[in-house]
């Protein structure tokens, strides 16, 4: 993580899981968060589960974690967008606890498209990538100038 857009991003998304499990969790002791109910139980814990190995890919700037991220919110989100939309469409109102789920489902699709714009948009992702780690040894000229000096002079001094 080498932007500011990724620090802010990955942070985005660990607010949202925890929000997430925060739903999960009150709908299985059997009360509601805000209203809010997982439409489906058992595929919300999966993508809880699958949110952490992408939050870590997303961190390491590859861009399958953002694909697996889009693909699992997308899926699980987008149903419950179309048929909130559907009844809206049909001239039905929706409840605070339904427009409050709509809003929370078209939040974890935005947070998704974003993680993956985010990673496309990021040009030096694999062209330059940087380790602090060993670039001081491997890029620095200065230190392989007085390498170079020192083997091709033969001077080994010993006091």
């Amino acid at each position: 993580m080498k932007k500011f857009s990724t620090y802010l991003v990955v942070m985005f998304m660990i607010v949202f899981w925890i929000i997430r499990i925060i739903i999960t969790l009150s709908s299985e002791l059997g009360k509601d968060f805000m209203g809010i109910k997982p439409s489906n139980e058992i595929f919300e814990i999966i993508i809880l589960f699958a949110t952490l190995l992408c939050v870590i890919l997303v961190a390491k700037r590859k861009l399958t974690g953002a694909l697996i991220y889009l693909t699992l919110h997308a899926i699980y989100f987008g149903g419950d967008i179309t048929q909130k939309l559907n009844l809206i469409t049909n001239n039905e109102q929706l409840s605070l606890a339904q427009s409050t789920e709509m809003m929370f489902s078209m939040l974890g699709v935005i947070i998704a498209l974003i993680v993956l714009i985010d990673l496309l948009l990021d040009k030096n992702r694999k062209a330059n990538p940087k380790d602090k780690k060993t670039d001081w040894f491997y890029k620095n000229e200065d230190f392989d100038r007085k390498l170079d000096d020192r083997v091709d002079k033969n001077n080994y001094r010993t006091m």
